[in-house]
C-alpha cells in the first residue's frame, strides 16, 4: 500500500501577519517540521499552497524533488487544498497534515494508516464528539469523488467530504493518548501565545523534561 502525506500550506494568518506555515520555532518553519516527521513513514510528501507566490517563498526550505502544487481553484478552503493534493497524489491513502502542527506524531500517523484497510477513511475523533479531519487519513480515490462532489455542490467545509464518504472509521483519542502523551500531536499554532507554548516544549523535551516531541 503507497502512502502519501498532504501538507496543506495555503492558508495566511493575520494574528502572525505571514503565512503560518513560514513561522519559525526553535529555528526552522512550521511546515517544515511537519515534513521532517513524517517523511519517513510515507513514500511521497506533498505540499498544496494558494498561489506561484507561495509556491515560490516554500520551495527553498525543501529538498528540490519535494512536490508543491497550488490549489486547483481560486476559492480558499481547507477542501480546495485537500482536493488538490489527493488529486496529485500517487498513494493508494493519503493523510491530510495542517502545516501549524509541529508535533504530529509519526507513530499516531502510522497507526491511522494500519487500520485504514478496508475503509474510506480513519479520522481521529475526541470524547465530546469532536473530529480532527486534518490529521485523518483517506483512501485516495474514493476522498477525490468526495470532495469534487461537495465542491460542486458549493460546500467547502471538510465535514462535507467526509459525509460522502461511505466508511468511515473513528479512531478515540484515548486510545491515541497511549502513543502521544497529552495529545501534541493535534496541538496547531494559532496565536503568538501558542507558538510559545510550542517553544517551551521544545525546550523541556531538549532537556528530558517530556515526550511532547517524539515521534
Amino acid at each position: 500500500m503507497k502512502r502519501t502525506a498532504i501538507i496543506l500550506a495555503g492558508g495566511f494568518s493575520r494574528r502572525f501577519g505571514k503565512d503560518k506555515g513560514l513561522v519559525e520555532l526553535a529555528g526552522k518553519p512550521l511546515v517544515l517540521h511537519v515534513f521532517d516527521r513524517i517523511c519517513s513513514i510515507v513514500d511521497e510528501v506533498l505540499v498544496i499552497v494558494s498561489s506561484d507566490h507561495q509556491k515560490r517563498s516554500y520551495s527553498p526550505f525543501f529538498p528540490a524533488d519535494t512536490k508543491i502544487f497550488v490549489d486547483v481553484c481560486e476559492l480558499q478552503s481547507p477542501l480546495v487544498g485537500a482536493l488538490t493534493g489527493f488529486i496529485n497524489a500517487s498513494g493508494d491513502y493519503s493523510v491530510l497534515l495542517p502545516c501549524d502542527a509541529p508535533f504530529v506524531s509519526g507513530k499516531v500517523l502510522e497507526l491511522l494508516f494500519e487500520v485504514s484497510f478496508g475503509v474510506d477513511a480513519v479520522i481521529p475523533r475526541w470524547p465530546n464528539g469532536y473530529i480532527e479531519p486534518l490529521q485523518a487519513v483517506y483512501k485516495t480515490n474514493s476522498a477525490v469523488a468526495a470532495a469534487k462532489s461537495a465542491i460542486q455542490a458549493g460546500e467547502v467545509r471538510p465535514l462535507s467530504m467526509i459525509s460522502r464518504l461511505d466508511r468511515v472509521r473513528y479512531l478515540s483519542t484515548i486510545v491515541i493518548d497511549q502513543l502521544s502523551s497529552g495529545l501534541t500531536s493535534f496541538f496547531n499554532i494559532n496565536t503568538l501565545a501558542d507558538l510559545k507554548k510550542a517553544e517551551k516544549i521544545v525546550e523541556e523535551s531538549r532537556d528530558g523534561k517530556n515526550r511532547f516531541s517524539q515521534r
